[in-house]
């Protein structure tokens, strides 16, 4: 019978130490800092834009009016040349019961007259994009309209309208039409062609291109027509006026100018200038506001701030 072979003594495992298996200790607990809100820095307040369009044009106001009023009190010149601007404000202040409802009249002139300049205007160019035929027949009568003085065509007018009021509205229309015509004719062409051709493939109506493309495309060309065309619709109402020679109640700030005139009231004169020329700014400035308001979100040139 055979024996077993001896089982071979089992070797004892050798531990060894090894820096690396020492216990470590637990780091200690690092405080969190509070987290802080990145802070954005604001400009200084001359160095916004909107704080720059306002303080520097009174800025250049101011010192032009300053050198008014040494010049006229240096050179000790009479009232009825060139009044200064103290006085010229104070006529402002003790004739504003006539200058305020010459005001009125001018302004409701103004304001018909670019309504119905806006509306004609665009209602001409959506029949000009149409067809570039149609374009080419009439653009040159929009043309003729504006290169026409409005002082040879204002008389014709009123004596065809019997209402005074309606006639001065129709000529200062006629001096604002041509800008609206222009500027959203352009801005209706102006379209981009892969956007166009895009409308094709997918087979757009013309009303449909006319809704979703070429207005939004013409919008920019729009509005700039009506900062432009707000300013001639106050002249052609002022021209008219001189034109018309109404007198009264329903008389305008062109009928304080010419009464001042025969009178050599010369502040009165300037204080009605002034009125029109800070209706004019106004206008310029809602127009402005108008554009910032409809393209303030989308369109680079209301966007960019260089």
């Amino acid at each position: 019978m055979s024996t077993p072979f001896p089982s071979a003594p089992m070797a004892s495992p050798v531990v060894t130490s090894h820096p690396a298996a020492a216990p470590r200790s637990a780091p200690a607990p690092v405080a969190a800092k509070p987290a802080t809100k990145a802070t954005h820095k604001r400009p200084p307040l001359m160095a916004q834009p909107r704080v720059q369009r306002v303080v520097y044009p009174v800025l250049v106001g101011l010192v032009l009016i300053a050198l008014w009023q040494g010049l006229v009190t240096a050179m000790e010149l009479p009232p009825y040349l060139v009044p200064s601007p103290i006085l010229m404000m104070k006529t402002l202040f003790t004739d504003w019961a006539a200058l305020g409802g010459s005001l009125w009249v001018t302004v409701k002139i103004t304001v018909l007259a670019f309504v119905v300049a806006t509306v004609a205007g665009v209602l001409i160019s959506f029949l000009f994009v149409q067809s570039k035929r149609i374009e080419t027949a009439l653009f040159p009568y929009a043309v003729l309209l504006q290169v026409t003085p409005i002082v040879a065509v204002a008389p014709l007018i009123i004596i065809w309208v019997k209402d005074p009021t309606a006639s001065m509205v129709i000529c200062a229309a006629l001096v604002a039409l041509f800008p609206i015509i222009s500027n959203t004719t352009l801005g209706l062409r102006s379209v981009e062609p892969d956007l166009q051709s895009y409308f094709q493939l997918n087979r757009a109506t013309r009303l449909q291109t006319l809704l979703r493309l070429r207005i939004p495309s013409a919008l920019p060309y729009f509005f700039g027509g009506l900062r432009i065309s707000s300013g001639l619709a106050l002249i052609g109402a002022v021209v008219a006026e001189f034109v018309a020679g109404t007198g009264g109640q329903g008389a305008g700030l062109a009928y304080q100018i010419l009464q001042a005139g025969f009178q050599l009231n010369i502040p009165r004169m300037f204080a009605a200038l002034l009125l029109i020329s800070l209706t004019g700014v106004a206008l310029f400035v809602l127009m402005a506001w108008l554009t910032r308001v409809a393209l303030g979100g989308w369109h680079a040139s209301e966007t960019s701030h260089d």
